[in-house]
């Protein structure tokens, strides 16, 4: 089996061949989500600016919510440590989650416009299969790569209400991951939007505020008042910071925690069918116009 061209054009780890992605938990794909962390990691210095940015703009926020909680103390439920371990809970997520781009949708979109997506489709790997594939690589490089050290760095600065129990991080774990499938199937969809519309640059924008208002990255959703925070809330961009935030802090417990993980589920299964269906009706107008 081939691998797509584009950002894996040499090919699987170990050689081009099917075989080589055996190797791997998970064959094939598991090769690509390999592939697509150790393409991120060769940009050591991009890294490396990366936390210094996002431990500055940390920094900057934090010291806004302090002025903040200091007028309005527990503003949106939160204690002044948890509304701080939330500032850098999303600096940390802030490009696992590709909130500001940087994901796969930008390369997508160009193999649509230059015509590359029709070889792709003929490929015997599932289109969005092998793009989950990589993005959950990338996601995997940034969380370690530029999610750990900001989060280190708030902690060495400031009081933050971090849990001490393992239980709540592995839920926080968990509710990243399904947070970066529903990051992926909304990119995923924006990205499809170039069948029709040649450019998606328009769409992509407009997904990049919605996510950065909607997700809570701005503001957490919690302070959002009225039929507006309940509406933002129970948008999919919630599960990209709000709700991962939250299991961190504790708010969601037992019974909580389920329906918070449950919601995430619900929004990843429900937009990743919404993409097969976008890409099958793409195929077919593909075919029609005689790609």
């Amino acid at each position: 089996m081939r691998a797509f061209p584009g950002s894996f054009r040499g090919g699987l780890p170990g050689g081009s061949g099917g075989g080589s992605g055996s190797r791997f938990p998970g064959g094939f794909y598991g090769a690509v989500v390999v592939r697509g962390f150790r393409r991120y990691a060769t940009y050591r210095t991009a890294t490396a600016a990366g936390v210094l940015t996002n431990t500055v703009f940390g920094l900057i926020v934090s010291y806004s919510y302090i002025a903040l909680w200091d007028q309005r103390p527990h503003l949106g439920g939160y204690t002044e440590p948890q509304a701080l371990t939330y500032v850098w809970t999303g600096q940390a997520l802030l490009m696992v989650m590709a909130l500001m781009g940087g994901g796969f949708e930008d390369e997508l979109m160009e193999r649509i416009r230059s015509g590359d997506i029709a070889v792709d489709l003929y490929r015997p790997a599932d289109l969005q299969g092998w793009w989950l594939a990589a993005d959950l690589g990338r996601a995997g490089f940034h969380l370690l790569g530029r999610g750990v050290a900001p989060l280190v760095c708030g902690a060495l600065v400031f009081r933050l209400a971090l849990p001490a129990d393992a239980l709540t991080w592995l839920l926080f774990v968990v509710s990243v991951a399904l947070g970066v499938v529903v990051s992926f199937a909304i990119r995923f969809l924006v990205a499809l939007s170039a069948f029709w519309l040649l450019d998606g640059a328009g769409v992509s924008q407009v997904a990049f505020l919605a996510g950065l208002f909607f997700s809570g990255m701005l503001l957490p959703l919690t302070v959002f008042p009225g039929w507006l925070g309940e509406t933002a809330r129970a948008l999919p961009w919630a599960a990209l910071l709000q709700v991962p935030a939250d299991l961190l802090l504790e708010r969601h417990r037992g019974t909580g925690a389920a329906v918070a993980l449950a919601s995430q589920a619900g929004w990843a299964l429900a937009l990743l069918g919404a993409g097969r269906l976008l890409q099958a009706v793409a195929s077919r107008r593909l075919v029609v116009q005689g790609g």
